[in-house]
């Protein structure tokens, strides 16, 4: 029988019925503006609750529309926010769960990787981790039926990220998928600024410009700026705005970009 990672978030962080999420994600697919990006190879979406980064999330994920019948198999890296570990963190679960059903590790991309000094297989990083499985839903509904690489990035740095996204580039049946957020617990106008920094950072693809206070995702958001150089991809910012913007208080806000790669 196959070892299934159950979700941790579901009825915190989105809805936990099928239907109301289908619903939801759907909206926010509708309401991003698809058709921007033409062939996109990879994409930085936030991970906080729907009610404050679903909307920006959204953006990022309808630039998929046009090529969902060509992607197979999305690379997902998100932060480790619950535990501390070497490197970059891979599960041995076979399969991940969410209300809208089941996704497949593709485990031969895990093979691939698991020789890498940075990678190591860490099955309790997973257990609690939001900012990887919010992006789970999206997939589903944007792409259907897929295999996913899904990494847990702890202690480790941008060459690293780097390395394993070059073992996993692959050609354009694969997607790579940062899960990031933005800056965190600033006042409104402040992270504004901070964010905008953030912003000409990823645009312009200068990993060196990005500090720990720019993303909570800075790891693998500079690994795929490394990637995205070398492969000569170009970045467009389709949305940007904080939870001031959705659902929250301008005291202490938390900053949500969609960027697109191609």
């Amino acid at each position: 029988m196959a070892s299934i990672q159950p979700p941790a978030v579901a009825g915190l962080f989105y809805p936990n019925n099928p239907d109301e999420l289908r619903s939801q994600v759907l909206t926010f697919l509708d309401e991003g503006r698809a058709g921007r990006i033409e062939k996109p190879k990879a994409l930085i979406a936030p991970h906080a609750g729907y009610i404050y980064s679903g909307a920006t999330a959204g953006h990022a994920y309808a630039q998929l529309q046009s090529v969902a019948d060509t992607i197979q198999h999305v690379v997902i890296l998100a932060p480790s926010h619950h535990l501390a570990f070497p490197g970059i963190g891979y599960s041995s679960a076979e399969q991940f769960q969410t209300p809208l059903g089941n996704l497949k590790v593709n485990h031969n991309a895990i093979s691939l990787i698991s020789t890498l000094p940075q990678v190591h297989q860490i099955d309790e990083a997973f257990e609690k981790e939001h900012s990887l499985e919010v992006q789970l839903p999206f997939l589903q509904m944007a792409l259907g039926e897929i295999q996913i690489t899904p990494l847990l990035v702890s202690d480790a740095d941008a060459p690293e990220v780097a390395e394993v996204l070059e073992q996993l580039w692959g050609g354009d049946e694969t997607l790579i998928v940062i899960s990031s957020d933005l800056s965190h617990y600033l006042d409104y106008k402040n992270a504004q600024k901070t964010d905008q920094e953030a912003t000409r950072a990823i645009e312009q693809l200068e990993p060196q410009a990005l500090t720990y206070h720019h993303a909570c995702g800075r790891t693998p958001v500079s690994g795929l700026l490394i990637a995205a150089h070398k492969h000569h991809l170009n970045v467009t910012t389709l949305d940007l705005r904080n939870s001031g913007d959705t659902a929250g208080s301008h005291d202490q806000v938390v900053g949500y970009g969609a960027y697109a790669f191609s």
